[in-house]
């Protein structure tokens, strides 16, 4: 068996990939699955703009509210600050409150805000794993 002659054959086993699904003998599920990759990827880069939308909402508040309570002005409610975490702002939280040095002495609004976060990321955990199993 010469060089040429595996390579001949290796083109004829890539070529008959495609006449196979010309005449609809590989399985359909192949072809199912890139769509279902492809709605698996729009659904992905839809999370991606929110969360970054939601985080950067989530420290411009931090960033407001630190401002007024420098000015004795009405400030953001802790509680709509703690919406913003649980709606998957939380790490825009934590780095606004390390950027502004803001709502640090709070015990009770810390407390909250981790608890929120650790929940955020135990969710997020359970969900890669059962993805990745899915893709597996």
């Amino acid at each position: 068996m010469g060089i040429h002659q595996g390579r001949s054959e290796s083109c004829e086993n890539f070529l008959s990939f495609f006449t196979m699904a010309e005449n609809h003998e590989i399985s359909k599920s192949f072809f199912i699955s890139l769509d279902q990759f492809a709605w698996y990827a729009f659904r992905m880069w839809i999370t991606v703009i929110y969360l970054w939308g939601i985080n950067t909402l989530t420290l411009l508040a931090f960033g407001w509210d630190k401002a007024r309570a420098r000015r004795r002005k009405n400030r953001v409610p802790e509680r709509r600050l703690l919406w913003l975490a649980a709606l998957g702002g939380s790490p825009g939280a934590v780095v606004g409150r390390w950027i502004f040095r803001h709502k640090t002495r709070k015990r009770g609004f810390s407390v909250w805000l981790f608890a929120i976060t650790g929940v955020q990321m135990i969710l997020i955990f359970l969900v890669m794993t059962e993805a990745s199993e899915k893709l597996l």
